[in-house]
């Protein structure tokens, strides 16, 4: 097993601030659907030159991943002080809504995220763990409630994110995202006996 991505050496300030201005510009294109742009030209874009490009990212698809990997780390810490901060029943809520919200207004997020399911990068896989940790905590707490059931995993909230992950090109993706979302949490409360 290769070292991990946080073995590695912490980046003078300069290079970080370097990495940090190509992400955000990566992040703006993708979000304005130039995943295609031409590789060299993140460089430009994002103020650096080409070399320091490869540097840090050596292929689109690292780009694409260091993205994804910020995008889904955000989502994270989003579903962390959901929990901290609301009922466990409405946190779940209020995350799952919000995550359809995000790609939506990302659309190059979800494009991305389709892509690195596709390939099921190492990306994906350790974004996918972290992913699935906070709505298995999120679905505990909730149960523990008694809010909502308890013999529904995680695994399966995840199949449905990443089935509204691939419908992103769709024309009524929103809608039926949100219609997803919807019978996804009816599934979950309790009905009444």
């Amino acid at each position: 097993m290769g070292p991990h991505v946080t073995d590695a050496k912490p980046l003078r300030a300069d290079a970080r601030r370097n990495r940090d201005a190509l992400i955000a510009k990566a992040r703006e294109l993708f979000a304005n659907n130039c995943f295609n742009l031409r590789f060299d030209d993140f460089a430009k874009l994002a103020g650096v030159g080409t070399g320091t490009l490869y540097r840090h990212f050596p292929t689109r698809e690292a780009l694409a991943e260091a993205v994804y990997r910020e995008e889904l780390a955000a989502l994270c810490d989003r579903a962390r002080d959901l929990h901290a901060t609301l009922p466990a029943d409405k946190a779940l809520e209020s995350f799952l809504r919000g995550f359809v919200a995000h790609l939506h207004a990302h659309e190059g997020l979800a494009r991305t995220l389709a892509t690195l399911m596709a390939t099921r990068s190492d990306t994906l896989a350790e974004g996918a763990q972290a992913l699935h940790q906070v709505i298995a905590d999120l679905l505990a707490s909730a149960a523990e409630t008694g809010t909502i059931r308890d013999d529904v995993s995680a695994g399966a909230v995840m199949v449905a994110l990443q089935g509204i992950c691939a419908t992103h090109d769709h024309p009524s993706y929103r809608t039926n995202a949100d219609q997803v979302i919807t019978l996804l949490l009816a599934g979950l409360r309790h009905t009444a006996p």
